[in-house]
């Protein structure tokens, strides 16, 4: 493949995209994984167009996520990650990337013409949405979390305040690292269910309270020695960020310490590439949030009272961390 067919094949991309969406949101990969089947069947069965099914089912086979054998349809290894009954699915991931697709189709628009100012912090979805981004962000971070939460010294902690911790995927990695430490998880009221389910799932109702509230509007949970900011300030403009972070400073205990994951770009604004890719998202997803660099996060740490600002860890896919102390 020659330079001028690698750029094309860089635009033709979102075709594939578009077919593996489509399959995940009409959940195709898990009803193939329950029962494969004809075309014929399978349209009828669930109400679709026999043409176009057809049409999408082979070219599922043809980036074999479904393998055809007279004339039956199987989901292969790989398309098995799609399914709900696989025990590492992403399906809810691809399932939110579905959501996504329709708000990067106004990049153009925004970069031609700018986005409306942010109106209303946080993330506003409908319920099935809202699954999916838990869910989501579940995916993406089980594996990450463990990682993460090794590579900080987690011994001299006595109680972690994960502020917007979703289902507890962070929570339960920081905990297994350090079994003398307690927690509490704070997030929307809609989420906590969402968060104690995953928590019986790996038994650590004793270890995680459980604390509903909007960190925009709530004040945090006091007695912590530890907050974790896990993926939260690239969801804010600056000014947001400040009034969070003095939150945290107000609700940690003196030597408590404040910890951010997330993207952390260098000056240039073009490192880590994920990052750069990111700061689109945040563009046409929340028009005040972004990536930050490492000289951002700390003027707003130090405004906020905090000292001791560092990277403690690079990152290149949100995994990079950066903590400070409150005296």
């Amino acid at each position: 493949m020659d330079q001028a067919d690698t750029v094309i094949s860089e635009g033709r991309g979102f075709m594939r995209s578009r077919v593996v969406l489509t399959a995940s949101k009409l959940d195709i990969f898990t009803k193939l994984d329950d029962q494969p089947s004809n075309a014929e069947d399978f349209a009828a069965t669930n109400s679709f167009d026999l043409r176009a099914t057809t049409r999408l089912l082979d070219c599922l086979v043809a980036i074999e996520l479904l393998d055809k054998r007279n004339n039956i349809y199987h989901v292969t290894e790989n398309g098995s990650y799609c399914s709900s009954r696989h025990p590492e699915s992403v399906l809810p991931m691809m399932q939110y990337m579905d959501r996504m697709w329709d708000v990067w189709s106004n990049l153009t628009d925004i970069v031609k013409h700018g986005g409306d100012s942010e109106q209303v912090p946080g993330i506003v979805l409908d319920n099935f949405n809202w699954k999916a981004f838990i869910g989501g962000m579940h995916v993406i971070g089980r594996k990450m979390a463990g990682t993460v939460a090794g590579d900080f010294d987690l011994r001299h902690f006595k109680k972690m305040l994960d502020i917007g911790g979703a289902s507890g995927t962070y929570s339960i990695a920081f905990l297994k690292q350090n079994p003398a430490m307690s927690g509490v998880l704070f997030d929307l009221p809609n989420v906590i269910p969402m968060a104690r389910e995953r928590l019986i799932d790996e038994g650590m109702t004793e270890r995680v309270e459980l604390v509903e509230g909007d960190f925009y509007q709530d004040e945090l949970p006091a007695g912590c020695d530890l907050a974790l900011l896990s993926a939260i300030i690239h969801q804010n403009n600056p000014a947001r960020n400040l009034e969070l972070y003095r939150k945290i400073f107000n609700c940690l205990e003196p030597g408590g310490k404040i910890l951010i994951r997330d993207h952390i770009m260098d000056e240039s604004r073009t490192s880590p590439p994920a990052g750069a890719m990111f700061a689109i998202n945040m563009l046409v997803n929340r028009r005040g949030g972004d990536t930050y660099t490492m000289k951002e996060v700390q003027d707003g740490l130090e405004q906020s009272g905090f000292v001791d600002v560092k990277l403690v860890r690079e990152g290149w896919l949100m995994d990079a961390l950066v903590e400070g102390r409150k005296p």
